[in-house]
């Protein structure tokens, strides 16, 4: 007669955040910071159509880092509750701070009843009519949420990305300032002499009339981005890398749905 095979709970809670650790280090970062005239979210991106960086409503923003399909359904989850939220009441009651509670109930109702946990990591961010309103919020796999004073950092090899933005971050940069500490931020996370690729900016401005949320791309970007000719490294806001980049059916073949946008 064979013996079931059993494991505590504080196993299985082991086994799964190592799980969802994994899968999320295997991105690309993901930085999100307050600068002087609102929030800025910065990543590596490959894709020009699948975004890590989204608008959830006027004055929020919406960052991820880990598996696209999974963060891609809270990102839509997320539209439909706000939408309804200020439809059935008023747009002025929708904030960041109840959409992230929403999602830290959701991810953490997977992680704890489903077998697999979402691989994924979230920012949630809202502009405020000054600087001490803004808000920007952290959630992890398993539900927690962390109110960030400053910024954060998701995905990929944190480590070296949040001690540039330790050693240089300032409060009230520029918005140049700010997207060039984020590129650096972003070097820094890369190792074996990988060269920084596409870049995704988009940041949400207190000064925008009803929608904040802008991205930046083409001239725009170029003029903001270290050196003012565009490009991590020159380019035309992007980086030139080594090799092409994957098509989504190599991608897939790969199992790399993980952080290839959005």
């Amino acid at each position: 007669m064979t013996m079931p095979l059993y494991a505590s709970p504080e196993q299985l809670m082991r086994d799964r955040s190592e799980y969802a650790r994994k899968g999320i280090s295997r991105g690309r970062s993901v930085v999100a910071m307050k600068f002087a005239d609102g929030l800025l979210f910065a990543a590596e991106n490959p894709s020009t159509t699948l975004h890590k960086v989204s608008e959830i409503y006027d004055r929020i923003g919406f960052a991820a880092a880990g598996r696209y399909s999974e963060y891609e359904s809270l990102r839509r989850a997320g539209i439909r509750h706000v939408d309804l939220q200020g439809y059935a009441y008023d747009p002025r009651d929708v904030s960041a701070r109840q959409l992230a509670n929403v999602y830290a109930q959701t991810l953490g109702s997977i992680f704890t009843e489903q077998v697999k946990p979402f691989e994924v990591e979230l920012a949630v961010g809202e502009v405020g009519a000054q600087a001490a309103d803004d808000q920007l919020f952290r959630l992890t796999y398993d539900g927690s949420i962390v109110d960030e004073p400053q910024f954060l950092v998701m995905g990929g090899q944190t480590d070296p990305v949040v001690a540039k933005l330790k050693d240089s971050y300032a409060d009230g940069s520029s918005l140049r300032d700010a997207i060039g500490l984020a590129v650096a931020a972003l070097k820094a996370g890369l190792s074996n002499g990988a060269e920084l690729g596409k870049l995704e900016v988009a940041v949400l401005e207190r000064h925008r009339p009803k929608r904040a949320f802008r991205r930046l791309t083409g001239a725009v970007l170029d003029d903001l981005l270290p050196g003012g000719s565009g490009g991590a490294s020159g380019g035309k806001g992007k980086a030139k890398s080594k090799a092409p980049d994957k098509t989504s059916d190599e991608a897939k073949s790969e199992g790399a749905e993980r952080d290839t946008s959005e």
